[in-house]
């Protein structure tokens, strides 16, 4: 067999190879650990990694090379790893790393150094963040950055089943930008749009932590309130109505008073989601036929847990 056989085998490697000694220096450094690092093995070898050559970082920024890294974890301990951090380029800029590490031992099975694989992982991460971006996007309403139709779903399975197992109620308010038709008309469209995202900013601020509103469509919003009695479901309703009605919005044409009209009802254990937004859609309805700027409530206590 060739003798330069397993040096040649790692030398190919996509990945990057490198192996140390006890203590921490570098024996051996593979072309496919200069090709993502920038640097050569003739720069590296003989080097220890506490010279903080390749200056791994966490996600977080913080320092590894110089206090407890993986890699020095396993010199200790004997037991293999596996990380994400960022390594320092030799041009200067941090390259994202996929890393596995296991121990060396001799031949009395004493830890005599260790191994480290690491792999490029921008493509990866890339990937990562734009599949993450997609999955905000189609859950989010692009105008007011709130939520959309689709986002409230998932809450709303989450709330229900809260109220069937625990009887932890919780609420839907629907709430319509007052005589907004007549803002497009004025004021023109692109005024409407910063109306809408004005609004929705209100309306999210209004909110306790644990409350969600998204745009249900149009000048439409809905939110859902959990946990929540009579009188706490009455208080959001008003604050958000009052919060709406308390801040004007300046548009180029002159300052802008807008208002809002809520229907409101808590869930019934078997309630869906369209059954219970139009409980509370036609409430809001009513609303507005009360003189607009109002909350109508149905607190109706929930009907007993379903089995």
């Amino acid at each position: 067999m060739k003798p330069d056989l397993y040096k040649d085998i790692l030398d190919n490697l996509f990945d990057g190879v490198y192996l140390v000694d006890q203590n921490r220096r570098i024996l051996y450094w593979n072309r496919g650990a200069e090709r993502i690092s920038g640097y050569a093995g003739a720069e590296v070898q003989g080097r220890s990694c506490a010279d903080n050559i390749l200056m791994h970082i966490t996600a977080d920024g913080d320092l590894l090379c110089l206090g407890s890294c993986p890699l020095s974890q396993t010199l200790r301990d004997g037991l293999p790893r596996e990380d994400e951090v960022f390594l320092h380029h030799k041009d200067g800029h941090r390259v994202p790393v996929s890393v596995r590490i296991s121990p060396v031992r001799d031949e009395s099975g004493a830890i005599s150094g260790a191994v480290e694989v690491f792999s490029d992982a921008t493509s990866r991460r890339r990937l990562q963040e734009e599949l993450g971006e997609l999955k905000r996007l189609s859950l989010a309403d692009p105008l007011t950055g709130l939520g959309n139709r689709r986002s409230v779903v998932h809450e709303f399975e989450r709330r229900l089943a809260e109220l069937k197992r625990f009887g932890i109620n919780f609420g839907v308010l629907f709430l319509d930008i007052d005589a907004f038709k007549r803002v497009n008309d004025t004021h023109g469209h692109d005024a409407g749009d910063r109306v809408l995202a004005a609004v929705g900013r209100t309306l999210k601020s209004a909110l306790r932590g644990q409350d969600t509103v998204c745009r249900w469509g149009g000048e439409e919003f809905l939110a859902l309130i959990p946990r929540v009695d009579e009188a706490t479901f009455r208080n959001v309703a008003e604050r958000m109505r009052r919060f709406v009605e308390a801040t004007p919005i300046d548009l180029p044409g002159g300052r802008l008073n807008v208002t809002v009209s809520v229907g409101g009802a808590l869930a019934q254990p078997d309630d869906t989601l369209n059954s219970l937004a139009s409980r509370a859609d036609a409430l809001m309805y009513k609303a507005k036929q009360c003189g607009r700027n109002c909350s109508l409530l149905d607190c109706s206590p929930p009907l007993e847990n379903l089995p």
